[in-house]
This record gives structure tokens, C-alpha cells and sequence, in this order.
């Protein structure tokens, strides 16, 4: 099953997927993602599976605001084709490097980040609700 484009009329389904994936103080609501939807140069991807992504192109670079994977479908590749699809809907508008922010806790995710070809670009301190740091990554797209 391949991730589909999401439009506002998906900012439900989107925020349980969120929520479910991440800890209330941290889990996007459904006004937060409608709103972000209807931003210019902004998207979603939803897998119906249980995966969602949101991200945003301006100009000639993007960023991945938030990915998430419900706890009990994890592993099954739902990630990977998050991201594929992001990175075909990127280079469509034009995007020539993508953006994003992962945990330096997270290692699940910075394993398939740098699968994908994103490297460690920067960092910020205490950037997470638990303190944690940070790892902004960059991946080009050819």
C-alpha cells in the first residue's frame, strides 16, 4: 500500500496517528495539522496502515515537520514509504535538499534517516520536551 497525499479533510485521521505515536505533550492536534496543511508549499502524506507525514517545500528546500508510525505497525516499512513518497512529492515542487530534527535518542529513526542519505548537519540543545537534543539532518535530492 502506497502513502496518499492528505488533504485538511484527513487532519483527524493525521492527529491520531500522531497521537499515538507520540506522548500527549508532543502529539500535533488536528487543528495544528489542518492549519499546517493549508499552509503554502505544505503537504501531507497518510499511509492508511497507520503512518503519516507532514512536511513543506519553499523554494528550492524542504523540511519533514513530523513523522509518525502507530506503536502496533511498526517495522513493517510504513516509515520507508513515508519517506519515499516525501521525497518524490519534494522533487516534484522542485526541492533540491530536505530537512529535519531527530532525537539524539531516537536511534530507530536516525538508522533509517541515514539509509535515505541524510547527514548530520547540526544540532540544538535541549530542543525536545524531555531536554533531550537535536540532530538536524540534511539529505540532498538528485
Amino acid at each position: 500500500m502506497k502513502p496518499q497525499l492528505a488533504t485538511p479533510a484527513y487532519a483527524r485521521a493525521l492527529a491520531a496517528i500522531h497521537a499515538s505515536a507520540f506522548p500527549p505533550t508532543e502529539a500535533w492536534r488536528a487543528d495544528a495539522i489542518d492549519l499546517q496543511l493549508a499552509l503554502a508549499g505544505s503537504f501531507g502524506l497518510i499511509d492508511q496502515r497507520g503512518g503519516m507525514l507532514l512536511g513543506r517545500v519553499m523554494a528550492d528546500e524542504a523540511e519533514v515537520l513530523t513523522l509518525a508510525v502507530a506503536p502496533a505497525v511498526r517495522r513493517l516499512g510504513i516509515a520507508t514509504a513515508l519517506l519515499s513518497a516525501a521525497q518524490a512529492e519534494i522533487a516534484a515542487r522542485g526541492g533540491r535538499a530536505v530537512f529535519l530534527e531527530v532525537s539524539v535518542g531516537n536511534l530507530a529513526a536516525q538508522t533509517l534517516y541515514h539509509r535515505f542519505g541524510f547527514v548530520e548537519v547540526g544540532r540544538r540543545q535541549r530542543y525536545y520536551a524531555d531536554s533531550s537534543d537535536a540532530l538536524v539532518l540534511r539529505m540532498k535530492i538528485e
